[in-house]
């Protein structure tokens, strides 16, 4: 039942483990990769008490001296203050290049301890433990790590690609409905990217809870994970293809900081991806066919498919986004479902797209 995806880039290959009763093998798995004789484990509110002492006991089986450390769980902990903590935290267990960071949780937690991780003494081990649909379908993979500044979501960060990913879909039946229902943004994201069987199977039975068939949810990560491989093989850096996984992004990443990110970051990407793709499509710059579908898909996952947000907003917050390049935007439309291309627009042509995707 449990899956392993190879992913291989220029600065290291190591693999996904997608499946059940994983946690349980943390230890053993991450001995695999790793020689050192400290562990440290940084989690989240949420999380740690559910699955820190496990873990912790695992990695301690393992031969690990483990040490951990809990954040205050949301997007309002990314910032330089939490890292500070924790870096410090690292710091006083004494780790050494040898040992290894490991995050446990969510899309943030995984920022933040790949972000320790990147700059703790120029660079450690880190293993990622995702446990939210969305870090496992995403977040987890590829080595993006990053905090947010007042100017924008993930302006300060670092490309580190962990050791090991270890999704285990167990823990996703203690998560609760409105949080799964908002990763299943991503997941829709990449079925539009990528992968038009994919599209049509969330059609035909939307992805709605963890109760989902467990091999079909295993083999639907597995899928996530294959497209977002392939790309970040191609391009580890972000320098080309890599931007494909910015789709819905552009107005997307703006929802969410203009909603104080009250919304998920999921909910946000897909109600960022109906926007770009109704702007588009009345500005003539894709097949206006494309809008119904995607927007259906949207709904039937209990999304938004629009935003209350002034477009002005909306604009001001699109302009600080790192997408953006001197006076254009490298913005990602779908040409059918599942594939998409890279069109650079002007600054004057984002603001023409927000206020026809989203304007009243």
């Amino acid at each position: 039942m449990n899956t392993i995806v190879e992913v291989t880039t220029p600065s290291a290959s190591y693999n996904v483990h997608v499946g059940t009763q994983l946690l349980a093998h943390v230890g053993s798995i991450v001995r695999n990769v790793n020689a050192g004789t400290r562990a440290f484990v940084i989690t989240d509110s949420n999380v740690g008490p559910l699955y820190l002492e496990g873990v912790t006991h695992s990695l301690s089986n393992a031969g690990y001296m483990v040490f951990s450390a809990v954040f205050e769980a949301g997007e309002k902990s990314k910032h330089f203050g939490t890292l500070s903590t924790l870096l410090e935290s690292v710091a006083a267990a004494e780790l050494s290049r040898k040992d290894v960071i490991v995050a446990l949780g969510g899309g943030v937690c995984g920022d933040m301890a790949g972000l320790c991780a990147a700059l703790y003494l120029r660079g450690i081990d880190v293993v990622q433990v995702p446990t939210s649909l969305l870090a496992m379908v995403d977040s987890s993979v590829g080595g993006k790590t990053a905090i947010d500044l007042h100017a924008g979501k993930n302006l300060v960060g670092a490309f580190l690609q962990p050791r090991v990913v270890i999704a285990d879909v167990n823990v996703l039946k203690t998560i609760s409905a409105e949080l799964f229902c908002d990763s299943t943004g991503e997941v829709i994201k990449h079925a539009v990217l990528a992968d038009q069987a994919l599209f049509n199977q969330l059609m035909r039975t939307p992805l709605l809870t963890a109760d989902y068939n467990t091999q079909e949810l295993i083999d639907i990560i597995a899928r996530n994970v294959n497209i977002k491989r392939a790309i970040v093989q191609a391009d580890e850096k972000e320098q080309g293809v890599r931007q494909k996984l910015n789709l819905g992004h552009t107005i997307g990443h703006a929802i969410e900081a203009a909603s104080n990110f009250t919304l998920g970051h999921g909910s946000s990407v897909a109600a960022g991806l109906c926007c770009v793709v109704r702007g588009a499509a009345k500005l003539g710059w894709c097949n206006p066919s494309l809008l119904e579908p995607i927007e259906r898909i949207v709904q039937a996952h209990g999304l938004p498919t629009t935003t209350n947000i002034d477009p002005a907003i909306l604009f001001e917050f699109a302009t600080h986004d790192k997408k953006r390049t001197a006076q254009s935007v490298n913005l990602i439309l779908p040409t059918t479902i599942g594939a998409v291309t890279i069109q650079t627009i002007s600054l004057t042509q984002l603001h023409q797209l927000i206020d026809a995707g989203c304007g009243k």
